[in-house]
């Protein structure tokens, strides 16, 4: 196999031309296969197969820095540095991450996960390269997805002053993670599918260089008025209004293309855009029929293209898709909101049957805040739907144009607590703390698919910002009997005893009820308080606690430092100092990517760790 000789960076140097198709076919069966046994993000890299192949053609790694952003396509790069063997283990515990990490390869020259980076760290690299008088070449690739993110104009903007070399390649395919919308989604359309443009440049370009004697230097003079050329053909040429220099759009599957552009670029003094059009999924039909679904994918069938494991139960996100169709039938102010994640945070049927009141911004978590704002401010009540890892990106936002107002604006918070295999940039351990610091803010946490319904009908009808957190995963469908009616931060007892208390919030309750069962089961009694809310937390169930019991454990799926433990801890030092608080929360530390059963017992917040942490701490009072 032609892959087998690649085995370190710069080997598909040694790969003969002619061979190209035969490699790149090679790495897209590898990628099926392996991501058919590990899962993983398989679409985005079926797409950039070739554009990876063209860039370590051009490119001499690690002496140039090749930056990904969000890093969804960067099998094919771990494939070209020599990390075949890798695969074995991608996304486990211990094993290779499925995003870039500089840590693992000195290839790998920015670590990445979340959008619309990449410009800004490779401009970064670029300064620093010219102010150490070094000399490299720095190419930042970004998905035209990411390129609604306000993060990447702020960068291009700064960019288009450089006059030193630096190459921005545009993955155009598109879709982000759902299929792009907006604005800058239709001028590249425009682009993409201008035949007068294409015809044009094709015909001139090529007519020429054929011609004999005179073709190459008249091709190089017409480099000098292409840009009118565009300017005819495609109105408006945002990039190069401003000051960017543009080379595209490119046949993202022509390898022999895609170098002689990219060595173009190279040339090039100031920032220069190189526009590719990629096929998300190519070579695979059930990833190019179903690319939402393929975009992050769990184990599958390669034949069918469905997953190995059917899901039986719902998830925490069907609930939620349930719950909101069901609000909003009940209240036409009901709105919802997306950051290009429709599928993901279940706001798909929705979409379909509120077209008027669904909104998807792209990827552009800020401005989804200050929209819903913007909304509320209107008299409309939105939902905006959200990983809790991507809304750290509006945390100013949050704080600025939500809370200061006051403003009743729901945040459904999807893949809070640990989610597994993305790692340590998709770990939602960070929502607590940085919620619980904001003024009017309101954090719960439910403990069962019943509890999160109850709780996102509560939040239709209250009127501040209230944010509502859930775990990936099958929702918890036990402790059915116990359904309290929901009030502004009032906990729920399921479980009577005396010397210690376990107070747990959302995703932990079944472990608390797991640890009070073995520690009945020698004698020990102790009670079971689900939560509900982390902001505000019950003071006057804590209170009549204080006097059968001399220890809270609080248990919570987020960091230490800000969270719900530390809260509890500091009310109970100044109000009640009788009681012992033992707070239960992951270290202060990024979580890499595992199983999340392993990643719990790895960070003492499984059944097993808690029960052998507060084993006979108290006793009756």
């Amino acid at each position: 196999m032609l892959l087998d000789r690649i085995k370190t960076e710069n080997d598909i140097k040694k790969i003969d031309a002619k061979d190209y198709p035969a490699l790149a076919q090679e790495i897209r069966d590898f990628l099926i296969e392996k991501t058919s046994e590990m899962g993983g993000h398989l679409g985005a890299n079926l797409g950039a197969v070739e554009l990876t192949m063209a860039l370590h053609l051009v490119l001499d790694l690690p002496k140039d820095k090749l930056i990904w952003d969000v890093g969804h396509q960067s099998y094919t790069h771990k494939l070209l540095t020599g990390r075949k063997d890798g695969f074995d283990s991608l996304r486990k515990y211990g094993g290779m991450s499925g995003f870039p990490k500089r840590k693992e390869s000195d290839c790998d020259a920015f670590d990445t996960g979340h959008s619309s980076t990449s410009i800004s760290a490779g401009l970064g690299y670029t300064k620093a390269r010219d102010l150490k008088g070094e000399d490299y070449t720095v190419v930042s690739v970004i998905g035209d997805g990411s390129l609604t993110g306000g993060m990447a104009y702020e960068a291009l903007n700064n960019a288009a002053e450089l006059d030193t070399n630096f190459i921005i390649v545009l993955n155009d395919n598109n879709m982000s993670i759902s299929e792009s919308h907006g604005g800058m989604n239709r001028y590249l359309n425009a682009i993409r599918t201008s035949d007068t443009y294409m015809s044009i440049k094709d015909s001139i370009y090529y007519g020429l260089l054929e011609k004999p004697g005179y073709g190459q230097k008249v091709v190089k003079g017409i480099q000098n008025v292409k840009n009118s050329i565009k300017q005819l053909v495609i109105p408006g040429m945002y990039f190069e209004d401003m000051g960017l220099k543009y080379l595209g759009p490119v046949d993202g599957h022509d390898i022999k293309t895609l170098m002689r552009t990219m060595q173009e670029a190279k040339t090039v003094k100031g920032a220069v855009i190189v526009h590719v059009v990629t096929q998300k999924g190519r070579g695979y039909e059930p990833a190019q029929n179903h690319p939402a679904r393929f975009h992050g994918a769990e184990p599958f069938d390669i034949a069918t293209g469905l997953p190995k494991k059917r899901k039986e139960k719902p998830n925490y996100t069907d609930i939620f898709a349930t719950m909101i169709n069901k609000m909003a039938e009940a209240d036409e102010n009901i709105v919802a909101i997306t950051a290009a994640m429709p599928d993901g945070t279940g706001l798909k049927r929705f979409s379909h049957k509120y077209e008027d009141r669904f909104f998807d911004v792209g990827i552009a978590e800020e401005h989804a805040v200050t929209f819903a704002a913007g909304l509320a401010a209107g008299g409309l009540h939105p939902v905006v739907a959200v990983y809790s890892s991507f809304l750290q990106r509006a945390y100013d936002q949050i704080i600025h144009d939500v809370c200061l107002q006051n403003l009743p604006v729901i945040f459904a918070i999807d893949r809070a607590g640990l989610v597994g295999s993305d790692g340590e940039t998709h770990q939602g351990i960070f929502d607590i703390s940085f919620l619980n610091t904001i003024p009017n803010m309101t954090v719960m946490a439910p403990k069962n698919k019943w509890e999160l319904a109850d709780m996102l009908l509560f939040a239709k009808d209250f009127a501040g910002p209230i944010a509502i957190r859930y775990p990936r995963g099958l929702a918890y469908d036990g402790l059915r009997e116990y359904r309290e009616d929901i009030a502004l931060g009032k906990a729920e007892v399921l479980k009577k005893g005396s010397g210690i208390a376990l107070f747990a919030l959302g995703s932990m309750i079944p472990t608390a009820m797991a640890v009070a069962e073995r520690l009945s089961e020698e004698g020990q009694e102790v009670s079971v308080v689900n939560a509900r809310f982390a902001k505000p937390f019950d003071q006057d169930l804590l209170k009549d606690i204080s006097k059968t019991h001399s220890v809270v454990v609080t248990m919570e799926e987020n960091v230490i430092t800000g969270g719900f433990g530390e809260s509890v801890l500091t009310y109970c030092s100044e109000q009640l100092p009788e009681l012992k608080v033992v707070p239960i929360a992951l270290e202060d530390a990024y979580v890499e990517h595992g199983n999340t059963e392993i990643l719990k017992k790895e960070h003492g917040i499984d059944e097993e760790s808690i029960y052998q942490k507060i084993k006979g701490l108290g006793t009756k009072v």
